[in-house]
C-alpha cells in the first residue's frame, strides 16, 4: 500500500490508521535500498511525505535556525543562512551521495534512517540541535543527544514524525568545520566523520568535537573538549585531545575499513579541524 499526503495533519492520520509497520518516505534514498535489500520489509505500507511544502525550507530566528526535515541535502548545500552560521552543516550535505541523491534525499531521511555513518548525525549533535516530533497527541522535543539510541534506532515513537530541527545559534567567535574520510570525497558514506567547533576569545573557550561511523551512533567526546579550553590550540594540546578521541570511540571492522583503521585517523581529524580553526584565526 502506498499512500501520499500533502500536509502534516493528513501524514499523522495516516501513520495512526496504518499501524507500527508503516514506513515514512520522501526521497526514497534509504527506505527503498533497504526495502530492494531485504533490510526492511516489502509487504509494509509507505506513506510518502515528500510534497509536504510546510516540512521544507530553512528559517533564521533571534536565537535559533530552523530547518525544516523535508529540507533536501541541495537544499541545505546552497542555503545562505547556513552558510553563513552552520557550514558544517553546508559541509555534511555536500558530502552525501552524488547530486541525485542531494536533489531528493532530505536531512529527515538522513537522521531518521539513522546509519552510524549518516554524515549530518555528527553536525546535529554538536550543535545541540533539537528535533521537532509531532504526532496526533501534541508536540515533542528532543535533543539530538537523546534521538539517537543505536545503529538504525531511534527515539521515534508510533505516530510521530520529525517535521523540523531547531538549532541554536552559535555564540560569537565560533568557528566549524566537518571533515569526512571515505574512499572518495562524495558517493561514499563515511569511514570516519568529524563536526568541530570552536569558541574562541583570544583563548578556546569551548570546544565540541562530535563523530560518525566510530561508534553504533553519534558521539561527542566531552573530555577531549574540556581539554582543548584554555589553549591556544597549540599543537601539544591538540594532540593531546587526539588522543583523548581515539581512546573513546569503539569502532567496527566492515567492508569499508576496520576499527583500527578508524581509531587511527580519529587524532588526524582532530588535529586538521583545529589547524584549520587556528590557521583562519590568526
Amino acid at each position: 500500500m502506498f499512500r501520499a499526503v500533502t500536509t502534516v495533519d493528513a501524514a499523522l492520520r495516516a501513520l495512526d490508521e496504518l499501524g507500527p509497520g508503516a514506513q515514512v518516505i520522501a526521497g526514497g534514498t534509504d527506505v527503498m535500498i533497504q526495502r530492494m535489500t531485504g533490510s526492511l520489509s516489502k509487504s509494509e505500507p509507505l506513506v510518502h511525505i515528500g510534497r509536504i511544502s510546510e516540512m521544507r525550507g530553512v528559517s533564521l530566528g533571534s536565537e535559533s535556525i530552523t530547518i525544516g526535515a523535508l529540507s533536501t541535502h541541495r537544499d541545505i548545500r546552497t542555503d545562505p543562512i547556513l552558510a553563513a552560521h552552520l557550514p558544517s552543516f553546508v559541509q555534511a550535505s555536500s558530502t552525501v551521495g552524488g547530486w541525485q541523491t542531494q536533489e531528493v534525499g532530505t536531512i529527515g531521511g538522513n537522521v531518521c534512517n539513522a546509519s552510524p555513518a549518516a554524515d549530518l548525525g555528527a553536525p546535529l549533535l554538536m550543535a545541540q540541535a533539537t528535533l521537532v516530533l509531532v504526532s496526533s497527541g501534541g508536540e515533542r522535543r528532543l535533543q539530538a543527544a537523546d534521538f539517537f539510541l543505536g545503529r538504525r534506532q531511534t527515539a521515534l515513537e508510533f505516530g510521530e514524525l520529525l517535521t523540523a530541527i531547531e538549532v541554536p545559534i552559535p555564540a560569537p567567535g565560533s568557528w566549524e568545520t566537518y571533515i569526512k574520510i571515505g574512499r572518495r570525497s562524495a558517493m561514499e558514506v563515511a569511514i570516519v566523520g568529524l563536526a568541530a567547533r570552536f569558541v574562541v576569545d583570544g583563548a578556546v573557550s569551548a570546544a565540541r568535537l562530535a563523530f560518525c561511523s566510530v561508534a553504533p551512533r553519534p558521539m561527542r567526546v566531552p573530555d577531549a573538549e574540556v581539554s582543548l579550553v584554555g589553549t591556544m590550540l597549540e599543537d601539544e594540546a591538540i594532540a593531546a585531545a587526539g588522543r583523548l578521541c581515539a581512546s573513546a570511540v569503539s569502532p567496527i571492522d566492515d567492508q569499508r575499513a576496520t576499527a583500527s583503521y578508524r581509531t587511527s585517523v580519529v587524532p588526524r581529524l582532530v588535529r586538521q579541524a583545529a589547524e584549520a580553526c587556528r590557521s583562519e584565526l590568526v
